[in-house]
């Protein structure tokens, strides 16, 4: 029965380490940044697209974490936890920089004729789909890059950039039709 009880109980992975956070401890702090820096680091470069944007959003997003430790109650892994939090800042980033544009008047994307359905059938390199994706419309780069990349779900997404869900689905739609444009434009580029 204990067995039981203790599989459906969530143990935080770093649970000393979050611990002495919650005291205090500037040692496990750092360590907790050593862990997840880079990967908080990368998921704010996917939303601002600036990287030295992007490490001063990862910083406030740490900062803020390790004053609000003690609400972190280990019911998902530390790692979700803090990465909402840099996604939340990551986009307050952009709110700041800009008067909110609604994503629901985000430009139009051309259709893809019906003999091309848009499924990518040549081999990109990371780069050139990185590239594609930070020209992507702001509204489609945000949806896509929480959905494929962060693993968020059309109801988070739609919580998160507080849009429909139909929205949310709409812009994802359009985003991965904007991106396999980009990538084909991309090649016959460079042929």
């Amino acid at each position: 029965m204990a067995e039981i009880e203790n599989s459906e109980k969530y143990i935080p992975k770093h649970r000393k380490l979050i611990d002495a956070c919650k005291k205090g401890d500037r040692k496990a702090q750092f360590e907790l940044y050593k862990l997840y820096s880079l990967a908080m680091y990368n998921t704010s470069l996917r939303i601002v697209r600036d990287p030295d944007d992007a490490e001063d959003v990862m910083q406030e997003a740490f900062l803020k974490a390790f004053t609000r430790i003690s609400t972190y109650r280990g019911e998902v892994s530390f790692g979700a936890w803090l990465k909402r939090i840099v996604v939340n800042k990551s986009l307050d980033f952009l709110r700041l920089r800009r008067e909110r544009v609604s994503l629901d008047e985000v430009n139009e994307v051309e259709e893809i004729p019906e003999d091309d359905p848009g499924v990518i059938d040549h081999a990109y390199s990371a780069d050139e789909i990185r590239r594609a994706i930070y020209a992507l419309p702001e509204g489609y780069r945000l949806v896509l890059s929480l959905i494929l990349l962060e693993g968020y779900d059309h109801e988070e997404v739609s919580e998160i950039l507080r849009i429909s869900n139909a929205t949310s689905r709409t812009q994802y739609h359009r985003a991965k039709k904007k991106l396999a444009e980009l990538l084909k434009k991309g090649k016959k580029q460079d042929a």
